[in-house]
């Protein structure tokens, strides 16, 4: 029973703030695909910050539940449905495939910048409930997540598809030939503790110490 209840609360307070992240992470891509360009997520209605036309069954709620009972809750990974993007569509695809594929994860850590200075709000106005500070520092860590593993240099992650195009063009068909493999390859490495050791564990830390230099530590002098 303990289990079911520490679901329910952790479901409770990540709801909003990952619902926030995987939807405008999306519309993201979408809008900079539309401004250099291509207009492929606007024509099939995904340009939008309804967080349905978003949500993968499997990979938004499925995957995450099977994963957090199978780890006791010490593993959790899920995806939403990806923006239909035509980079050949772009004006100038190599140089504005970066940009497209950059602004979901930028857009994460807007979000995770968001919700420290809505916990710093908190602390201001002097609120204790224990569900909005956990729903801000939830809205930090999920948006700082979603921030550093989309960057990995693998496509079809985000920071695949950005060493895409910042690599010279022999270099880049090669990683580009990883991508129908990459999703598997990311996985392997996620199990094996690579991608969270020399990975998210480093820049997650610097997302952190950027947040607290930028909101935390001022908001600290403040309010002293």
């Amino acid at each position: 029973m303990n289990s079911i209840s520490d679901l329910i609360q952790t479901v409770a307070v990540y709801a909003l703030p990952v619902l926030f992240a995987i939807t405008l992470h999306e519309a993201a891509h979408g809008y900079a695909a539309r401004y250099f360009g291509d207009n492929t997520a606007a024509m099939m209605g995904r340009i939008s910050l309804n967080p349905m036309r978003h949500i993968d069954p499997m990979g938004t709620i499925v995957m995450p539940l099977l994963l957090y009972f199978a780890t006791h809750g010490a593993f959790l990974f899920g995806y939403a449905k990806p923006v239909p993007v035509n980079f050949n569509q772009l004006r100038h695809p190599k140089r504005d495939m970066v940009w497209v594929a950059l602004a979901g994860p930028a857009c994460n850590f807007v979000q995770a910048m968001l919700w420290a200075l809505f916990r710093v709000g908190l602390a201001a106005l002097g609120v204790q409930e224990r569900f909005f500070i956990e729903m801000s520092e939830a809205g930090i860590i999920a948006n700082l997540v979603m921030w550093a593993f989309n960057l990995f240099p693998l496509p079809p992650l985000d920071g695949g598809r950005i060493l895409v195009g910042l690599l010279p063009w022999k270099q880049a068909q090669m990683l580009a030939r990883l991508e129908p493999w990459g999703f598997f390859i990311v996985m392997a490495l996620v199990i094996a503790g690579i991608v969270g050791s020399l990975w998210l564990r480093p820049l997650i830390g610097l997302g952190y110490a950027v947040i607290d230099a930028l909101i935390f530590g001022p908001a600290n002098a403040l309010l002293r």
